[in-house]
Formats: structure tokens, C-alpha cells, sequence
């Protein structure tokens, strides 16, 4: 692993992963824990942020409501301009850079400057939820596909989901809180079961991690009810149904044969 010189200006563009500090990759602690300059997403865990120098400045750029205390233009501005005076620059983010995290956007204004800019992969939130709450999203007898879509977006009501979602298809959902009444009428009018099994996974690796599932119908009154907060995964799919007991009986008696 090479880091860049006290002279050289670069920024790295690194995963936080889905929250827990022991699911840092290695490369990722060693950059936090020498970094000088750390700007932030808000949702990356506090116990992450202490790994940090004590002398090292945090830039927070959390985003509230749909909107960032810094739109993106000035982050990426920040981050050339702080490279550009030599400072090394680590922009961390939660899960990974470039899994809607804007990280393709920020790396493409480094190259623009003539920044030097290195991408540090994370586990991303989807993968990180779904094995914390012992979810597959795949399975040998359930789903060989898996589609990854953002919830809040603008025109979703126009957006083509066919093909994502049904039998031996997996849906993974990000950002898709504020959007859940939506996201479901508008599943359920393209032809998905009312009844398909949903699950959403908030704080997921974290102590408060909660598990809730439902069917899709109820997607919107199981988030209004359980008051469920950011950061939280919504998962479409057969492989989100609690197994019967007995089928896990009778696939441990299969086994054992």
C-alpha cells in the first residue's frame, strides 16, 4: 500500500461500510487514523469518526432532508481545493463510494483538477443490512437476481422497475423511507403480489439494529408505525419471509442425509 508524499496532494474516496467500526476494511482504519483531513457523510458512525487523530479536522457535509449542508458542487470543490494545496483528503463515506454514494461525481471532479484521487471500496449498506439480519439476498432456491434502485429520486412514479422485482428476483431499496407509500403503490400497480414479503433492516451492524418485515401492502404503515429512522434498507423478495421451522427441519434432515 502506498500513501502519497507531504507534498503531493490526493484524495481518497473511502468506504465507511454499513456502520460498525470492525467492518472497516484495514486499508480503510490506516487512512482514518492517519488522515489530517477527513470529510464526511452524516450518516457514518460516530465510533468510526473517534478513530480519527485528535488533532485531524472533520469536515461534516451531512445531508438533511433531502438536502446536504454543502451541495455537491462545493464538495467537490472542497475536496480539489484542499488537494490542489497539497493536504491529503480523506472523503469518507458510508458503505461504499460508488454504490449511491456520489463517489463517481467527486472522482470525476478530481480527475477534471488534475487531482490524484484513489477509491477505497466499503461493504456497502445492502450487503452489510441483509448479513446482519441473516438475509440472503440471493438463494439457490429463491432468487438468482438482485437489482439495487434509490427511492428518492425525482419522476419515480415514471421510473421502469419491471423486471426487477417477482419470482427468484430480489429488490434492494436505498433511500426509500420517505417514499414507502409510493414505492409500494407503485410496485403493486406494475403487477407485484400485495402479499410479497418486505423487510426493512435500520441501524443494520449497529447495536439498535431492528429487523421488521411485512408484506408489501404494508410497507408505508410498518415504517410510519415503527417510527423507523435513516439509515435503513428496504428489501423486496421471497428471501425476506421468516423460514417455517419445519422447513428448516426438514432441510437440516436433508443435509444430514
Amino acid at each position: 500500500m502506498s500513501y502519497p508524499s507531504s507534498h503531493a496532494g490526493k484524495v481518497w474516496l473511502v468506504g465507511a461500510g454499513p456502520g460498525d467500526p470492525d467492518l472497516l476494511t484495514l486499508r480503510a482504519a490506516r487512512l482514518i487514523m492517519r488522515a489530517r483531513l477527513i470529510v464526511h457523510d452524516g450518516l457514518v458512525d460516530p465510533a468510526i469518526l473517534a478513530l480519527a487523530r485528535p488533532e485531524a479536522r472533520l469536515v461534516s457535509v451531512a445531508k438533511r432532508r433531502s438536502r446536504h449542508t454543502m451541495p455537491q458542487e462545493e464538495i467537490n470543490a472542497l475536496l480539489v481545493r484542499e488537494a490542489l494545496a497539497g493536504s491529503e483528503v480523506v472523503r469518507l463515506k458510508g458503505g461504499d463510494p460508488f454504490i449511491f454514494g456520489r463517489g463517481g461525481e467527486e472522482a470525476e471532479a478530481c480527475h477534471a483538477a488534475g487531482v490524484a484521487v484513489e477509491v477505497v471500496p466499503g461493504i456497502s449498506a445492502a450487503i452489510g443490512a441483509a448479513a446482519a439480519a441473516q438475509m440472503p439476498l440471493t438463494h439457490r432456491r429463491s432468487a438468482s437476481i438482485v437489482s439495487f434502485v434509490a427511492g428518492q429520486c425525482k419522476g419515480l412514479s415514471e421510473q421502469n422497475w419491471a423486471g426487477l422485482t417477482g419470482q427468484g428476483r430480489t429488490l434492494v431499496i436505498y433511500m426509500g423511507l420517505a417514499t414507502a407509500e409510493a414505492i409500494a403503490d407503485k410496485l403493486i400497480e406494475d403487477g407485484l403480489a400485495p402479499d410479497m414479503p418486505v423487510a426493512v433492516v435500520e441501524n443494520a451492524t449497529r447495536p439498535q439494529m431492528r429487523v421488521l418485515r411485512g408484506p408489501l401492502a404494508g410497507l408505508p404503515d410498518l415504517v410510519a408505525r415503527e417510527k423507523v429512522k435513516s439509515p435503513a434498507i428496504i428489501i423486496i423478495g421471497e428471501v425476506t419471509a421468516e423460514p417455517e421451522i419445519e422447513q428448516l427441519r426438514a432441510l437440516a434432515l436433508e443435509a444430514a442425509e
